[in-house]
């Protein structure tokens, strides 16, 4: 019989020495600060995840905690480029290893590669599936190839048109200054 594990309070040393497996698909209003970040409704939307727990054994020691997380979501933005909605696709694939507490994994931060973390009985999975989704987020949503092209035009028939009308504001100056040179 396979132990359940909750997706919010996590056994991460358990999860971990168990090498369990955890996936779902929960919806995108489920993430809070993720359905924020969309500028359309969410509806029907799901953020598809893995995690996997895994115990490295250490000789003379007791070994790494690891946890692998993968996420799927897609996320309605506006494209900057056409102003229409664009779905976002948002990808995780990292690794995390667990250390004792928060002070060894600041300590540790500088001298390894890999993403450390705080070991906890009570981890939030769903609070670290959804910082990693937001870190994807891009600062400049678009689509890959807008829809509909837009015109792309780098002057305005009309805004030219004034600019001819007007005087050259130096000739107006080279004007008054040669009134002042002959008063």
């Amino acid at each position: 019989m396979s132990k359940e594990y909750s997706l919010d309070h996590l056994d991460v040393a358990a999860f971990a020495k168990a090498n369990a497996v955890m996936e779902g698909q929960d919806p995108l209003s489920a993430f809070e600060r993720l359905a924020q970040e969309a500028q359309a409704p969410v509806e029907g939307m799901n953020v598809a995840w893995y995690a996997e727990g895994e115990h490295v054994p250490e000789t003379g020691g007791p070994g790494h905690l690891w946890l692998h997380l993968e996420a799927d979501a897609q996320v309605p933005m506006i494209c900057q480029r056409c102003l229409g909605v664009a779905h976002i696709d948002l990808q995780v694939d990292r690794s995390f290893r667990f250390v004792q507490d928060e002070a060894t994994a600041q300590a540790m931060d500088d001298e390894v590669e890999e993403d450390l973390l705080a070991l906890s009985k009570d981890f939030n999975l769903r609070e670290l599936l959804e910082d990693e989704l937001l870190m994807e987020v891009p600062l400049v949503p678009m689509h890959e190839e807008c829809p509909e092209v837009m015109p792309m035009v780098s002057s305005d028939e009309d805004f030219e048109q004034a600019n001819t009308d007007k005087a050259n504001p130096f000739a107006v100056l080279a004007g008054l200054r040669k009134n002042v040179a002959e008063d």
